[in-house]
């Protein structure tokens, strides 16, 4: 079945055709017309409530004709500017805060999530080292000063993840003025010491985007990470993060809970953030999430999850035909890059489906054990799809 996305126009996306969003959903849906002036943020596909995809031969939604929801949402993203300091709840955690505030907290699954770089990619993502993070607070004194002489003498003693969270928790707690003023100080007064660790465009960017914002001081608390095009990071429950700028495509349960502390207008819960949030500090590189291969042709995102894994396929264009063992459960199919000719199996029997950049699919389970990619006339490129599906290789 070809599918329609649902995209979403929420203020941090790309403006306009500079969108992969708008870019995609162009290429999808003929009847999806662009507005210059509008941000495109994501786009969905799948069951989740919030945005259900759309049959494209019988404009029905997805879950009706599965008469089921998949256990995942899968995503494309354009950021422009930061996301929230974040956290996503666990299994036990979500289901307690939708019972308690079901409208903030929207279902009651929790949201691992994968996402996978395809530009230049810019994201926090967990604490850094407890060293690094106390070289920092050390050399920027508006920060010092902000959380307290006591608290930071502590975290110097005892080098441990109570004491970081106390000062964590003090300055996320601190008051608006007294925020304001140590962003301001830093800016005006910490200029070498922000270029010198590569951090003086990154704040300017998000003290521009949310002026004075508390979000602005976690540069000096977590981890940046840069992702190439094909990087991988997998976020598990209770892992703080922010995506600040690039596109990805994004895996994760069929959840929307986020816990929010900063970076946003929406609401910061920040006393949930600071109770869930894990506070083990590790190296940049340790976020880094590897694929295996199963060929020269695909690779597998594994994530230590049962709600889905994504495969990504990159036929080269010389390549007359690949077939790909799947297994029988339903999956997505987007389509990047490159165009070729679907063949698999149907409850309805063998069907054909011409794919390009921006086609999805949703590949049913009778299409097991074996899905196949001809050649199709206008092959002058590799072709380059993400497939997201249940975890099956778990139990491999």
């Amino acid at each position: 079945m070809e599918l329609t996305g649902w995209v979403k126009t929420y203020d941090w996306g790309k403006q306009g055709i500079q969108s992969a969003v708008a870019q995609l959903a162009m290429a999808n849906d003929p009847d999806f017309v662009l507005n210059d002036e509008e941000t495109y943020a994501e786009m969905w596909m799948g069951t989740h409530f919030c945005g259900v995809s759309i049959v494209k031969e019988t404009g029905e939604t997805l879950d009706r004709v599965l008469k089921k929801d998949l256990p995942y949402l899968f995503k494309v993203l354009s950021i422009r500017k930061a996301l929230s300091i974040q956290v996503h709840p666990n299994k036990c955690e979500a289901e307690r805060l939708h019972q308690e505030r079901p409208e903030i907290y929207k279902d009651d699954n929790h949201k691992p999530e994968l996402s996978i770089a395809i530009t230049p990619f810019l994201a926090l993502v967990g604490f850094q080292p407890l060293d690094a993070i106390i070289d920092y607070i050390d050399e920027f004194q508006p920060l010092t000063k902000l959380i307290g002489q006591e608290a930071v003498e502590e975290l110097h003693e005892k080098r441990d993840t109570e004491a970081l969270k106390n000062c964590y928790e003090i300055m996320m707690k601190a008051d608006e003025k007294d925020i304001a003023k140590c962003i301001k100080d830093i800016a005006k007064n910490n200029k070498a010491e922000l270029k010198r660790n590569e951090l003086l465009d990154i704040f300017n960017k998000i003290n521009q985007d949310f002026p004075n914002d508390v979000g602005t001081l976690c540069l000096f608390f977590l981890n940046l990470v840069r992702l190439k095009p094909g990087q991988a990071i997998y976020l598990g429950a209770n892992e703080i993060h922010a995506y600040l700028d690039g596109e990805c495509v994004e895996c994760m349960a069929c959840s929307d809970n986020v816990i929010r502390a900063g970076l946003t207008p929406k609401y910061k819960d920040v006393e949930q953030l600071i109770s869930s949030v894990i506070f083990d500090g590790a190296e940049p590189t340790s976020k880094f999430f590897m694929p295996y291969r199963i060929d020269d042709t695909v690779q597998v995102f594994v994530p230590p999850v049962d709600d889905f894994a994504v495969m990504h396929v990159n036929i080269r264009h010389i390549v007359d035909s690949y077939k790909l063992q799947i297994q029988a459960f339903g999956s997505i199919l987007l389509t990047l890059t490159g165009s070729r000719i679907l063949k698999l199996n149907t409850n309805e029997g063998p069907k054909e489906i011409a794919l390009s950049r921006g086609s999805i699919v949703y590949i049913p389970v009778e299409a097991a054990p074996e899905i196949e990619f001809l050649h199709a006339e206008d092959c002058g490129e590799d072709f380059t799809a993400y497939i997201a599906t249940y975890n099956y290789f778990r139990k491999a």
